[in-house]
């Protein structure tokens, strides 16, 4: 299937691993210019290495900014005046009881899942509506409908993004720009393999996994971790033109976790 993303300029925030490399690599295979991003030198090239031995003629770069900051934000504008596709990946979580969850991290969580996102839209949204064609989304989670308890100012966040990405999708009312959030499930990441560490106990990944299924998260129907790829398949389809019905939705990819018929 052709997904019609041949030469879109497209940014996917916090990419060079996980979730969101795994869309920046499924965009480029679509044919889109795209634009990975990280915090250090050595993780960009590594990642758009990988890209580019998968997919030699894909058209990649990188650029180092924490795009938490808003001064980050202006500096990737300068440098990339224009976007037809944005897909809001930069995040972080991690499990800590609520009573130790401090004002500060409750700030800097806010500032990294939620305002990261906020302006870059407000710094993309406008030429895409001009242009009359945009995508716009939001990697939000499973977490933003089934708040854990075992790390609330994370699903916090993730509701947030959903608030968010339903707000201006209403703003772009009969043009060609849709603004979505897709929410992933528990994924297998390095990131999440750190949480394994902190949580399991020192049991192996598969113990961990298998228990984890049975008592965190019983309701999944998929009883595994998903692979990036699960994910960043739904995500590359909701960037195309083929998804041009498709506005303001929150679209799940949690392999069943969310015991709801919407």
């Amino acid at each position: 299937m052709d997904l019609q993303l041949n030469g879109k300029k497209a940014l996917v925030s916090g990419s060079t691993k996980g979730i969101g490399l795994a869309i920046a690599a499924a965009l480029a295979r679509e044919g889109a210019r795209v634009v990975i991003n990280g915090r250090d030198d050595d993780s960009l090239a590594a990642a758009r290495e990988r890209i580019k031995s998968a997919l030699p003629n894909a058209s990649v770069e990188g650029f180092n900014g924490d795009l938490s900051q808003a001064g980050e934000v202006d500096r990737l504008r300068q440098r990339v005046p224009s976007l037809d596709i944005l897909v809001n990946n930069l995040g972080i979580y991690e499990p800590k009881p609520f009573e130790e969850i401090s004002d500060e991290e409750w700030r800097r969580f806010f500032e990294v899942n939620v305002l990261s996102g906020i302006r870059l839209a407000r710094a993309y949204l406008p030429g895409m509506k001009e242009q009359n064609w945009g995508r716009v989304l939001f990697i939000s989670s499973e977490s933003g409908i089934q708040i854990p308890a075992e790390m609330i100012h994370y699903g916090m966040t993730k509701t947030a993004q959903l608030a968010v990405s339903r707000g201006l999708a209403e703003t772009c009312a009969g043009t060609r720009v849709t603004v979505n959030a897709i929410l992933p499930g528990p994924t297998h990441t390095a990131g999440v393999d750190g949480f394994v560490a902190k949580l399991s106990g020192g049991k192996s990944f598969a113990d961990f996994e298998k228990e984890f299924f049975q008592t965190v998260r019983p309701a999944s129907l998929l009883k595994r971790f998903a692979t990036p790829e699960e994910v960043a398949n739904l995500a590359v389809y909701v960037c195309s033109t083929l998804s041009s019905a498709t506005n303001g939705a929150a679209l799940r990819v949690d392999g069943g976790v969310v015991r709801a018929c919407f």
